[in-house]
Formats: C-alpha cells, structure tokens, sequence
C-alpha cells in the first residue's frame, strides 16, 4: 500500500514545496520565515505588506500555476488515451489553438470588457471545435499513425494561427488591446489574482471529474473500437464526454494562463514512468505532476532574467521541444521495427 501511493505523496510536496518556494521568490525578497508566517497566521487583509504581497500578489500566481499545469497535464493524458497516440498533446495537436483564437476573437470584440466570463467561454469553444475535427479526422482512419494524426494537428494549428494572425494585425490599430493580446498570447501568470483563480478552479475541478469517471473505459479505448464496445464501453459517447472535458480543460487554462505548451507531452509521459499506464493512477498523477512542473517553470521564467521575466511560454518550450522530439524519434523506431 506505501509503494501504491509513495509517487502521489512525493508528487503531492513536490507541489507544494514549489508554491512555498513560488511564494517567497519575486522581485523583493523576504525572508522564509516571513513567509511561513504570513501564510500561517496572517491573512489577505491584513495591514502587515508581507502578507499583502505573500497574499495577494504570489500565492494567487503560484495557485492559477498549479490549476492550469494540472489541467493542460490531464488533458494531454486523456488526449493520448482517446487518439491511441503518445504524442497527442493541446498544443502539438492544435487544441490550445484553437482556444487561443477563440479566446483573441473575444479580446478583439471587446466582449471580455462588458462579460468577463466570455473569455473562458470563448476559449473553451475553439478548443472544442479543433478536438472534434481532430476526432473526425481519426475516425476516418487518417490518425492510426502517428504522423498522418500529428499532420493533421498541425494543419488545424496553423488554420488557428492564421486566424490569430489576423486578429492581431487588425488590433494592433488600437494600441492597448494589440499589447493586451500579444502579452496574452505569450503565456504568463503576471497580475494574477484571486479571481482568475475563482474563475479556473470550478470548471477544472468539474472536467476532472469528468474525465476520471470515464478513466476506466480509457484504458479499453487503448485496445480499439471494437474491443472496447465488446466489453460494453459505449464508445462514441465516451469519446465525445473526453472530447468536452478535454477541451474544457485546455479553454479554462489558456484563458486565465495563456498559451503554454508541451507541458500536456512532458507531465504524461513521466507520470507513466511513476504510476504505470493505468488512467485511474495516471490522470491524476498527470495533474500533481503537471501542476508541480508549471509552478517550478513559473519560478524559473521570474528568476532566470531577474528583475526582467521570460515568457512562461518560452521556459515551457525550451523543456517540451527536445522532450517532444525524443519521444517523436522512438515512436518513429518503434514503428518501423
């Protein structure tokens, strides 16, 4: 029972050794003590600037970090489950997208000014119109391979880009919502606060669940269509629950993050190593994980450059890339052997 849950233990301080870590790094320092105080015996109104800032400034980054790392990391697990496909990942697949222009669509409009929940919204659904295509297109039979799969990902990407592209040089004429859009599109956590964490945790938790009752009927989605339907997985209504929650997933975290990728390739793919291949064990390893992995890359793009930040997005990339090419190339050997 100890070696059952000792990697969800691990992964469980991991995770919050990096928001205690997330809370006392930033560009004024203050002590660990100070910090553990504010935490423990103060709180978000209080007087003291410790905890103001520990409170209201750190921790709510160090939060929508970890909500939207878990998320992006369950939503790869799932993604690689429901296309049988290692390399299935929100951004290398086109999902995060999708979200994005969804999401740029609303910031352009001006609806997000007057409806604050129309970005989520907004995101969520260019996240869901790419994963059904991608989910037709592998229907048809062009995704059995990992490369036809991963074409067509990129295909869908790049239609979303080119819409994204647009928008922006069309907002650029108005210089506040061109930044605005550029910095979003970017990926980073700066100026979080309590209410992007309100605003993620609700729909997370609640896809979560939802993709962790059909963990179960993943597992036999792995063996094919067929056999899952013989056991009596009711496949196209399963697929199309992940599809949702999977979208939902990915909309909520570039809505209140921006657009973060591979982290949906790297969490997975090590929470395998940790848990096994089992969905009711690997998915919520994937959101501890991923969750601990997006703070540490939070506190690495605040510091790395100090007192100037890098691009969350970019110390994302810098990890993913190579890790997603690795993973590519013995796919690849696996295939052809």
């Amino acid at each position: 029972m100890t070696r059952t849950w000792a990697p969800f233990a691990a992964l469980a301080v991991l995770g919050a050794m990096a928001v205690v870590i997330a809370a006392c790094v930033g560009a004024v320092h203050i002590p660990l003590a100070d910090i553990l105080s504010a935490l423990l015996h103060r709180s978000p109104d209080s007087r003291d600037w410790t905890s103001r800032v520990v409170w209201n400034v750190r921790l709510p980054r160090a939060i929508v970090a970890y909500l939207v790392g878990g998320a992006l990391a369950v939503s790869g697990g799932a993604l690689q489950g429901v296309f049988r496909n290692p390399l299935a990942e929100p951004g290398v697949l086109g999902v995060s997208n999708g979200a994005a222009l969804g999401a740029v669509l609303a910031i352009f409009t001006g609806v997000t000014a007057r409806l604050p929940a129309a970005l989520p919204l907004a995101a969520c659904t260019g996240a869901v119109l790419v994963t059904v295509l991608l989910l037709l297109i592998a229907s048809r039979g062009a995704g059995a391979g990992s490369g036809p799969l991963l074409l067509a990902g990129v295909g869908l990407a790049s239609l979303a880009a080119a819409g994204t592209t647009l928008t922006i040089s069309l907002s650029l004429a108005n210089y506040d919502v061109g930044r605005q859009v550029l910095q979003w599109l970017l990926g980073g956590l700066e100026a979080r606060t309590w209410a992007q964490v309100a605003m993620g945790t609700a729909p997370i938790l609640a896809a979560l669940a939802l993709v962790l009752a059909d963990a179960r009927k993943l597992d036999a989605l792995l063996l094919g269509d067929a056999t899952a339907a013989s056991v009596g997985v009711a496949v196209v209504a399963v697929r199309r629950r992940l599809v949702i929650a999977t979208a939902v997933l990915t909309g909520i975290s570039v809505a209140i993050g921006g657009a973060i990728g591979f982290v949906g390739l790297v969490a997975p793919h090590v929470a395998r190593r940790l848990v096994g291949a089992g969905h009711v064990r690997l998915l919520p390893a994937c959101f501890l994980g991923g969750g601990a992995f997006l703070v540490v890359a939070d506190v690495v793009a605040r510091t790395v450059m100090a007192p100037q930040e890098v691009r969350l997005g970019v110390i994302t990339a810098v990890v993913g890339a190579p890790f997603f090419l690795v993973i590519l190339l013995r796919h690849r050997s696996a295939e052809v052997a």
